[in-house]
């Protein structure tokens, strides 16, 4: 795979100078890029490792000195990362799946595999499924009974998904990705002890130990288009109802969704974050790392959560939160900035107990 400095410029709507004929067969970072990488300089503070590698050409910000920099060429962007998507789309040289089906592969003789598929060693298409055209399956992956999985998806290897699932074109899933367990759904004969923490806040009182049955998954998983889930990520069927996730929404590594939650259009989920069940997400919402939501609240179109954020209740449509539990972000600032001048007003405080102390009573 190799494209020449012109190319890659037409490809992202960018000005190119100097020997645009120049051949590129990766991109690489300043101080490693030889005579053949296209070096990622798109910042003086990047550029100055030009100086380190053999480049001749680099992808540089807008009016930067392209020959003071020793190159024979280069790309002027405005937008570095959206620069970075491009070119590594490009430069992309995949995972080497071999086209056609795998003799070690598993296939149901009702599944219905469209034109131009991959499925590699070791996969197993459950009977019904119908895989869309363009597919790739990696090996190892394991795609249940009456499942939709649409064009040009992308499984790598060790991704499974379970029975009834739906999801849509262009779809990602990271190694070890699973797609339609059953939900954490659990009861007691009678009310336990964490109900009755959850309804009082208070110590469990006179509840005893119970054994917990188990209330199956009778829903299934919903995804859009264009949407990416990370390794290790799980999407968990839906009680009654399915779970859905939204057109163009991703969600990083280890990333959990429980059962019934609905994750709008176009959301981002980082990684470590764990939704609980029954939650409702709007539209281009953004979940810092490590956030963690509790069950059957919403959240609003827009919200935007820190890392680290525990949400406890509901969330107004384009508020920024952070902390535990989740407030606005300028109202966490404050009290972070409070807490660290604690130290500081007790000693203050007991300085001014001594002095008032020490003052006799005549005073």
């Amino acid at each position: 795979m190799q494209f020449t400095v012109e190319q890659i410029a037409q490809a992202l709507g960018a000005e190119a100078v100097g020997q645009t004929s120049l051949t590129i067969l990766r991109a690489a970072e300043p101080g490693e890029a030889g005579p053949t990488d296209l070096a990622m300089a798109m910042s003086p503070k990047y550029a100055e490792a030009l100086a380190g590698g053999s480049a001749r050409a680099a992808v540089l910000w807008e009016g930067a000195d392209w020959q003071a920099l020793g190159l024979d060429a280069a790309i002027f962007v405005g937008r570095p990362r959206m620069a970075m998507a491009g070119i590594t789309s490009m430069l992309d040289r995949g995972q080497g799946v071999e086209p056609g089906i795998h003799p070690s592969a598993v296939i149901d003789p009702t599944a219905e595999i469209g034109a131009n598929v991959s499925i590699g060693p070791l996969s197993v298409v459950g009977a019904r499924a119908q895989i869309g055209d363009g597919a790739v399956i990696g090996a190892h992956c394991v795609i249940g009974i009456d499942v939709t999985l649409g064009t040009n998806a992308l499984l790598r290897e060790m991704v499974s998904i379970g029975a009834r699932a739906t999801i849509g074109d262009r779809f990602i899933a990271q190694p070890g990705a699973r797609i339609g367990g059953d939900g954490f759904s659990f009861v007691t004969p009678e009310v336990s002890g964490a109900e009755n923490a959850r309804k009082t806040m208070g110590d469990q009182g006179d509840a005893k130990a119970q054994n917990w049955l188990r209330i199956h998954s009778l829903g299934a998983v919903e995804i859009g288009d264009d949407v990416e889930v990370g390794a290790n990520c799980t999407v968990d069927n839906g009680t009654i109802r399915n779970t859905k996730i939204g057109n163009g929404s991703k969600l990083d590594n280890l990333v959990h969704v429980g059962h019934n939650t609905r994750v709008g259009q176009d959301c981002l989920l980082c990684g470590q974050t764990g939704v609980s069940g029954s939650v409702e997400i709007g539209n281009n919402v953004v979940l810092g790392g490590q956030t963690g939501v509790v069950d059957n609240i919403f959240i609003g179109d827009g919200v935007i959560a820190g890392g680290g954020t525990k949400i406890l209740s509901n969330v107004p449509a384009g508020r920024v939160i952070m902390g535990y539990p989740g407030i606005k972000m300028e109202s966490h600032t404050d009290i972070y900035k409070a807490q660290r001048r604690l130290p500081r007003m007790a000693r203050d405080v007991e300085a001014l107990k001594k002095a008032v102390f020490k003052q006799s009573p005549s005073d």
